[in-house]
Formats: structure tokens, sequence, C-alpha cells
């Protein structure tokens, strides 16, 4: 290749992070909330795929795509709620409960967002960080979601609040040791709902990221099993919000190898790049999850998760 070809498929790799890693930064954000408050949402596909298709209709019935960022970000919140307030239920199980809601989430999105697969809605603006280079492939490939600073500012946000602030403080000890919790008085249940709920809200704004800006559109296979990916993504990251970022952008670089490599001309293995993501994932929960040990940084209830 030439020296231009490599700049290209480098910008396309590094702009692609940037693309394909925003919807999994702010699911892994979400569930690294959940998780941190001791509970599990494994219906967070469900979320993912319930917000971009609220998102989507949203742009297209207002004309705005940021009031569609907030109408699927509240979808991804509303059943977020379903998932706490069920889970909060004497005996029952949170994995199984995920699971349902995972279906009830897709289910409803394809049902409901069937008369939205052929319209086009605002798309949520781009950042151009791309501008100092006179290869427009490059240009092209630097168009950032302009969600990403958001999401960004929110890990930093998360991290300090975990830190600092009252109600992280409380997540973290309902999340490590509930008897302790309500030895001092706080409702465990009320704050694993907060959590659960801000959670679903902020993995709504990935399902937001998927619809209207990359792909930029809504159709039943949207979202490639982003939710699912995002709860490994959270054990790589060792439940810290700005590792998170980093865990991101990895899955996003690994997710974008095969169109970057197309961009510039090379097709052979176009589709077996694309299941990078996918082999990256159980690699992650090979080395993570090995039997008889508990992973750094994991909160202490999810091991007793019911």
């Amino acid at each position: 290749m030439t020296a231009d070809q490599w700049i290209a498929l480098v910008a396309g790799i590094v702009g692609g992070a940037l693309r394909v890693g925003a919807p999994f930064l702010f699911v892994s954000l979400g569930e690294c909330l959940t998780e941190k408050s001791g509970r599990i949402n494994l219906g967070l596909e469900g979320v993912l795929v319930l917000s971009a298709m609220a998102s989507f209709g949203g742009a297209y019935l207002t004309g705005s795509a940021w009031l569609g960022v907030l109408i699927g970000a509240g979808a991804g919140a509303l059943l977020a709620l379903l998932h706490g307030l069920l889970c909060s239920i004497e005996r029952v199980n949170d994995v199984a409960t995920g699971i349902a809601l995972m279906l009830l989430g897709t289910g409803l999105a394809f049902y409901l967002g069937k008369p939205l697969i052929q319209p086009q809605a605002p798309q949520i603006p781009a950042i151009p960080l791309g501008d100092w280079s006179s290869n427009a492939a490059v240009r092209a490939a630097l168009q950032v979601n302009a969600l990403v600073p958001i999401g960004i500012a929110l890990a930093v946000l998360m991290w300090w609040a975990f830190a600092r602030t009252r109600f992280g403080l409380l997540v973290r000890l309902a999340g490590d040791s509930a008897s302790a919790a309500r030895a001092l008085g706080y409702s465990v249940s009320g704050i694993r709902i907060a959590a659960t709920t801000a959670g679903g809200f902020i993995a709504g704004l990935g399902g937001a990221s998927l619809t209207l800006f990359y792909p930029g559109s809504w159709n039943e296979g949207i979202s490639s099993g982003q939710g699912l990916i995002a709860v490994a993504l959270v054990i790589f990251a060792r439940w810290s919000p700005l590792r998170c970022v980093g865990a991101a952008l990895l899955f996003g670089g690994a997710g974008a190898i095969g169109p970057a490599l197309q961009s510039v001309g090379v097709g052979w293995g176009y589709h077996l790049f694309n299941t990078v993501p996918y082999v990256l994932t159980l690699v992650i929960l090979y080395l993570s999850c090995q039997p008889g040990k508990v992973a750094a940084g994991s909160p202490g209830e999810l091991s007793s998760v019911r």
C-alpha cells in the first residue's frame, strides 16, 4: 500500500473506534453503574435496541435529533426501571429477569419499529476532527459523533461521583455489602432501582448513537449483540468508568478493522475481521472469569446474585 493508503487505514481505524465505540461506551457506563450497586442487567441488549428504535422514531416524528436522543434514553430508563423493580421482589433472579427483558425490549422494538425501516430521521451532528488533513479519506474518517465527548465527560463524572459524592458512595456500599447498607438504615432495593434506572438512561444514549449517527438508520439487526458484549467490557474495565472509555475504544477499533481495510481496497477477509469484537469478548471472558477467582474490582454482592 502507498503512504496515503496507510494514513487512510490508520485514520479509518481511529475514526471507526470513535464511531463504533460510542454505543459500547454508553452501554458499558450504564452497566458499570448498575453493577456497582450489586445488580446485573443482562437485559441491556433489549435496552439498546428499544432505545435505538425510540430515538429514531422520536427524531423522525419531532424533526429534532436531540429530542430523539432524550426519547431513546427515556425508553432505556423505563425498561431498566422495570428490571430494577422486578429484581427487588423476593426470590426473583437477576439473570433470568435480564434475559426476559432482553427479549421483551427487542420484541417491542421490532414490532413498534416496523414503520421506521424506510424513513430517514434527522441525525446527530458530527464533530470534524480531520480538518487538519488534506486527505479526503482522513477527513471523512474523523467525523466524530457529538455524543462521544458527552460520554467521556460522563465517565469522568461517574469516576468522581463514586469516590466523592454521597450517592456514589451509597451505590458502592450497596454493591459491596448489602447488609452493611441495611445496618446503616439505607434501602438497598431503592439504591439499586435508582442505579439500574440511571444505567438504563445512559445505555439509551448508546442506542441513540446507533440510529442517529452510525449507521444512522433503523433496522432489526442494528445492535449486533453490542449490549451483551458490554457486560464483558465492564469486566475487562474492572468496573472503572475511566477504563470503560479505553475498553470501548478498543472494541470499537476492533470492529472498525474490516471496514477500514475495505476502504483502502483490501477485500480479502472482510467478514473474518468483522468477527474480531466477538473473539475479543471470548478471550476477555476466559482470562477474566477463571473458576475459583474473583475479578479484581468486582462488587462483593455480584458473587451472591440471586
